[in-house]
């Protein structure tokens, strides 16, 4: 016979309520605590990335700064998708898996300026059956070359994050272990970026891109039409 549950106390709605006042304190400290984090990344220095990167693609061979597709930030999560991992050929690993599975639409990240794309070592027409499969539609790259080794992601996964000045590239963020694993939602990417939400209320410093939050957001399939960034 299993041990019974050990819950906690079963008090009256109004004992209730000052609990959860009291634990709502702790909770708001919590958030601002993530605030101050995501502006302390937006102030975190800029390396420059010197090599040029090969990956492949659903529509062939492109550089690093190609998988931008023309906006000014980009996020790449390193997917074990490839022999060897657990679940080859017909999955990804469990985890990268539980990771494409949380991506929400990329609309609202384009919408930002912000491209996210996945990049694993298998051959394409392995990730085009894969991500079919499972429903999955981000941009999927193959890697061809010590980007996973030069970014820190060859023996387990993780998220970096880059801007763009024109053609320079640089590499502001990276996040692995548990730190990405609840990553997936539009406002955790964007919290990794060097520009954050680019809403008023962030601390950011001077000149960075801002509007007034609710202002730009939009159905996903009801965003102005994207103009490029330089």
């Amino acid at each position: 016979m299993e041990n019974p549950m050990r819950t906690p106390p079963i008090v009256s709605r109004q004992e209730w309520q000052a609990a959860w006042e009291e634990l709502l304190v702790k909770e708001k400290e919590l958030t601002h605590a993530k605030d101050a984090m995501a502006a302390a990344r937006r102030r975190m220095p800029w390396t420059e990335v010197d090599r040029d990167y090969r990956f492949d693609g659903p529509d062939g061979p492109v550089d690093l700064l190609g998988l931008f597709d023309g906006r000014r930030q980009l996020i790449v999560y390193r997917a074990f998708l490839e022999p060897g991992v657990h679940g080859w050929p017909a999955h990804a690993c469990v985890g990268c898996s539980m990771v494409a599975d949380q991506v929400a639409h990329l609309a609202h990240l384009n919408a930002r300026d912000t491209t996210l794309v996945f990049a694993s070592r298998a051959p394409q027409p392995d990730i085009a059956r894969v991500t079919a499969r499972m429903d999955w539609t981000m941009p999927w790259y193959t890697i061809l070359d010590d980007f996973d080794t030069d970014f820190g992601v060859a023996e387990y996964h993780g998220t970096n994050a880059f801007i763009r000045d024109g053609d320079r590239v640089f590499r502001t963020y990276f996040v692995n272990n548990r730190g990405d694993e609840a990553i997936g939602g539009t406002w955790s990417y964007l919290d990794i970026t060097a520009l954050g939400r680019q809403e008023t209320w962030e601390d950011s410093p001077e000149g960075y891109p801002q509007t007034p939050p609710y202002e730009w957001w939009h159905w996903h399939d009801d965003y102005p039409a994207r103009q490029p960034s330089v």
